[in-house]
């Protein structure tokens, strides 16, 4: 059985600011806002939702796919995928163009500023999941990625009765309230974080109990107060996992959803799941980069019942 991660495939130039951003924002001025931050430093990581969400799953013990576009500078980052056992069959070559590129830029407070050069990723729209005529599929993820693609897949997701778990996270601002209306009504889970989750209120027109009711689980990610799942009338708390040490978010949420989907694909109960979930999201937010973390499966586990009771069920992670 396959997981199939669709969304964005990027490069992520990541910087930090030795400031607060909020101390050189004008809240009087904010119509004519005009800032430039001098960066302490600044590295190239591999990132996109769909390899991060992947890069998780694989570090569990999965073998996901990766399905979208990339361009002409990703074969040394397909080279290394596939050495992770992230399966890069489609992961699409876009002649003539670059690889999507995520520029961030992150203070002392974790607040972050960011842009994105869609690249080769304006070209998803192009691909079908009609090609995975080889693959037993088990769950779609449907992440940020250009538009047309996100609604292309939920549309061939219902068509071909596919389950998909519906993340539009930082898209909610460019997907129309009628695409995003649609993901929801016919997504198998919702995920996104609290302020999201508010957008999407306000962008489909659903209320809070109508998402919930509409599919068969919600994960809202609170930050630093952890996640709430919803499912059948009933909300499970997660906390977060302690960090070690705090270096950077970026590709957090990602990890989550990753760590979130081994869980389900296991056959594990929500509470689970949802653990899995928190503790790979902290060992991202200890390390440069959303992939360059890096854990067996029995330090997994391990770290993971110092601080959770699974009652024995992750023993199935190392067998």
């Amino acid at each position: 059985m396959t997981i199939v991660c669709t969304g964005s495939i990027a490069y992520d130039y990541l910087m930090t600011f030795p400031g607060y951003f909020k101390d050189h924002i004008l809240q009087e001025r904010l119509d004519c806002i005009s800032l430039s931050f001098l960066v302490d430093s600044m590295v190239r990581q591999r990132g996109g939702t769909a390899p991060n969400i992947a890069y998780t799953l694989a570090l569990l013990g999965d073998r996901p796919l990766v399905f979208g576009t990339v361009g002409e500078d990703f074969e040394d980052y397909r080279t290394w995928l596939e050495s992770k056992h992230v399966d890069t069959t489609f992961a699409r070559l876009i002649p003539g163009v670059f690889t999507a590129s995520f520029f961030c830029n992150t203070d002392r407070s974790n607040a972050q500023i960011a842009s994105f050069y869609p690249g080769a990723m304006g070209f998803a729209s192009q691909l079908s999941l009609a090609e995975l005529t080889q693959y037993k599929v088990d769950m779609v993820v449907i992440s940020p990625n250009d538009p047309q693609a996100m609604d292309r897949c939920v549309r061939e997701c219902q068509q071909m009765g596919l389950p998909y778990l519906y993340d539009p996270s930082q898209q909610v601002v460019r997907v129309s309230g009628e695409e995003l209306r649609r993901g929801v009504q016919g997504a198998y889970s919702l995920f996104c974080n609290e302020y999201e989750f508010e957008l999407l209120q306000k962008h489909t027109g659903f209320s809070a109990d109508e998402m919930r009711s509409l599919v068969k689980i919600l994960v809202v990610t609170l930050g630093d107060k952890g996640a709430s799942i919803f499912t059948a009338g009933q909300e499970i708390t997660v906390p977060v996992v302690p960090a070690r040490e705090i270096v950077d978010p970026t590709g957090v949420g990602d990890a989550f959803r990753g760590g979130f989907l081994r869980g389900w694909q296991l056959g594990l109960d929500w509470a689970t799941c949802g653990q899995m979930g928190a503790l790979a999201a902290t060992y991202v937010l200890e390390q440069r980069g959303p992939q360059s973390h890096s854990y067996t499966l029995p330090e997994f586990v391990a770290r993971y019942r110092q601080h959770f009771d699974d009652h024995g069920a992750l023993d199935v992670l190392t067998r």
